[in-house]
């Protein structure tokens, strides 16, 4: 069975996402956010101490979005994944890189500059900066948005899984009022599909069955 090392609302919310969507068992294990500070005998199973971390077999992930590419390509065939025979694919891929890199790493640094440092730490001119881009660069979900229900290939794909979960994260760092009509309509019906609702359930059931607590918000 496939085990996933979670904290609640973490980029380990994608696969999550994912197997849910695909149907597939798996083990939720819940960490207390950071880990590495909070959850110390996990660094002996991950020496990165970072989140997610999946364990199928022999193979060991700590990637979101590929962990979301490798159990579609694994577990598949499953129209979440598009191939390479298909007019997409060469997007499917930039989009799937694009959720971490352009999308998630910005917000990070709002993160910890606006929540996880002391206060005498804390940088509202990096707060500033990352925003902005974090803003600009979600310029090019609002144009794919505005011109089909989802990023790529015409279907819900693991691109909007990913993308998606770039969007619930805005929600944590506060960016999400700076949504484009665009972004707002496409988050909305994210948000509307079953296996999402199913995910977010399923971290808070796990949660209160390990007894961790919920990620603190300020």
């Amino acid at each position: 069975m496939i085990t996933l090392y979670h904290c609640e609302a973490a980029r380990s919310f994608r696969p999550l996402w994912m197997m849910e969507e695909m149907g597939l068992d798996y083990e939720l294990k819940m960490l207390p956010f950071p880990p590495r500070v909070f959850a110390k005998d996990y660094l002996a199973l991950n020496p990165l101490g970072t989140i997610p971390f999946m364990i199928d077999g022999e193979t060991k992930m700590t990637e979101s979005s590929g962990i979301c590419h490798y159990l579609g390509t694994k577990y598949g065939p499953t129209p979440l994944m598009v191939g390479e025979g298909e007019t997409a694919y060469g997007a499917f891929l930039n989009w799937m890189y694009f959720s971490d890199a352009t999308l998630t790493f910005p917000q990070t640094l709002v993160l910890r500059y606006t929540q996880h440092e002391p206060e005498e730490r804390r940088n509202p001119q990096i707060v500033a900066d990352y925003a902005k881009w974090f803003l600009g660069r979600l310029r090019a979900v609002e144009a794919a948005a505005g011109s089909a229900q989802t990023l790529c290939a015409g279907r819900f794909t693991a691109v909007d899984i990913v993308i998606g979960f770039a969007l619930r994260l805005a929600g944590t760092t506060g960016l999400a009022k700076d949504f484009g009509p665009n972004v707002s309509a496409y988050w909305n019906r994210l948000q509307q599909r079953e296996a999402y609702q199913r995910a977010v359930a399923a971290e808070k059931k796990a949660a209160i069955e390990q007894n961790v607590a919920a990620r603190v918000r300020t």
